[in-house]
Formats: C-alpha cells, sequence, structure tokens
C-alpha cells in the first residue's frame, strides 16, 4: 500500500471514532426519572414551573444562582439549580427546557429555554398541573 492510502485510512477511521464519540455524549430530551438514573449524563428536561413553591434568587449573593420547582412531562416535581441569572419573564414561561443533570435528587441547569405563552394558541399550555388534571378527571366522570 502507498503512504497516502495508509494516511487516507487513518483520517477515515479517526473521522469514524470522533462521530461515535460525538453520539453517545450527546444529551437527550427525557424526564426526572430517566436523568436521576443516569446522573453523570446530560439531559434535556421538558417541563413546567411549579408556581406554589418559593423560587431562590439573590444576585447580591450570587447572581449566576436561581432555584426553583419544576414539573417533567409526567408530572414528576424536582428543585432545579439554575447555573445562570433569573431569566427576564421567567413567571411568565408557559413551558421549560432544562439542560443539564440530575444530583442527589435534584437537577442542575446548566441551560434554560423558555416557551412564553403565545397570542396564536389562546395562551392554553400544552401541560397540566397535576390539579388541573384532576380537576379535568372529576369533570369527565
Amino acid at each position: 500500500m502507498k503512504k497516502t492510502h495508509i494516511i487516507g485510512i487513518i483520517i477515515i477511521a479517526l473521522s469514524i471514532g470522533v462521530i461515535f464519540s460525538s453520539i453517545s455524549d450527546s444529551s437527550t430530551y427525557s424526564n426526572f426519572s430517566e436523568a436521576s438514573k443516569n446522573e453523570n449524563a446530560e439531559f434535556h428536561i421538558v417541563g413546567y414551573l411549579n408556581k406554589d413553591k418559593p423560587q431562590v434568587y439573590e444576585p447580591e449573593k450570587n447572581p449566576d444562582l436561581f432555584q426553583f420547582f419544576m414539573y417533567d412531562k409526567d408530572s414528576v416535581e424536582r428543585k432545579v439549580i439554575l447555573h445562570k441569572a433569573k431569566p427576564q419573564d421567567f413567571e411568565k414561561s408557559e413551558q421549560i427546557v432544562i439542560i443539564g443533570s440530575a444530583e442527589n435528587g435534584e437537577f442542575h441547569a446548566n441551560q434554560i429555554l423558555m416557551k412564553c405563552p403565545s397570542k396564536y394558541n389562546n395562551g392554553s399550555p400544552e401541560f397540566q398541573t397535576p390539579e388541573q388534571m384532576e380537576q379535568e378527571r372529576s369533570e369527565h366522570s
């Protein structure tokens, strides 16, 4: 074999290795239960804010620490520790996507994405709180 063929094969093998390693390290959409089983992995958790529990943000002490509680799409609640400043209009968000990992029963997020109510969907949320689901069940019974 020529040196150029050998070098080409090595480059192809390295490229395949990089692709497979990036696939295994990529984060996935999931829920709190799955994230708790795999504490070192990064997950995207879709859910909504629990407005009945307190939010803690003290910018004078640490401007990059915001704590709140949220439900995932399965209505499982967890404390979320966001390692960034509290987003503007956070309470108005209809849906939240947090990116991070589970740690000791909490979820440590390094990014947050928010979907605010839209004038095109009449402000109706995709997710329902446990109270809303119970009310809907009792209305249909």
